[in-house]
């Protein structure tokens, strides 16, 4: 698949909504070991918002399916919910019927540098960050390469699941997993899980050949 179309991008954004369900337990047990046990909750709500808004209002375009998940992602609690409306809200800038490796690259890009000026962490503070700037980095890395974006994604979800996998040893210095210290060592940070789920549920859905 060289381009991203909206019903490509409707059954993406599904299998991710399908995987918050599947994963709730696991993402509420992590969260409860570095933070105040929520994040499973609040990702749910957040996905299932995002369902009923794309079923009642079926998009016309991908922009239009990832800003239906930041409306839905900006009306729930936590931390984590206007962090990721406004990752999501920044990815609907995209434009057109169809969106190529370069349309994404960039808008992943922007929506990355949005959520560390907002939130102020860095990779390495065992956060989604953690997740979000590898995976941009690939994709960047992708749209020079020209490579077609189903490609492109794997390689961006596969650098987000090596993020997940270095807050492991990180001490957390941001968010709420910086006040339970040595707690936190030897637990993955559910907002990078989180991301590297979003990323891997694109050929989890079938998209990749």
């Amino acid at each position: 698949m060289t381009i991203l179309d909206v019903d490509t991008t409707l059954a993406w954004i599904t299998r991710f909504a399908d995987e918050g369900e599947n994963r709730f337990d696991s993402l509420t047990d992590l969260d409860r070991l570095v933070g105040d046990g929520d994040f499973g909750m609040n990702l749910r709500s957040g996905l299932r918002g995002a369902v009923r808004r794309l079923e009642s209002a079926p998009p016309e375009t991908p922009g239009e399916v990832f800003a239906r998940l930041s409306d839905a992602f900006l009306e729930i609690g936590g931390t984590s919910g206007p962090l990721l409306g406004l990752w999501f809200g920044r990815i609907s800038h995209i434009t057109g019927d169809t969106v190529t490796t370069q349309d994404l690259a960039s808008a992943l890009a922007e929506a990355t540098d949005a959520v560390q000026r907002l939130g102020g962490a860095q990779v390495g503070h065992k956060t989604m960050v953690d997740a979000m700037v590898p995976a941009a980095a690939a994709m960047k890395h992708a749209a020079a390469e020209d490579l077609p974006v189903a490609i492109a994604l794997k390689e961006a979800a596969e650098a987000a699941l090596r993020g997940v996998d270095s807050t492991r040893e990180i001490l957390a210095s941001r968010g709420r997993a910086s006040y339970v210290g040595e707690h936190a060592r030897g637990v993955e940070d559910p907002g990078a899980v989180a991301i590297a789920l979003f990323f891997t549920a694109f050929h989890d859905a079938g998209e990749i050949g």
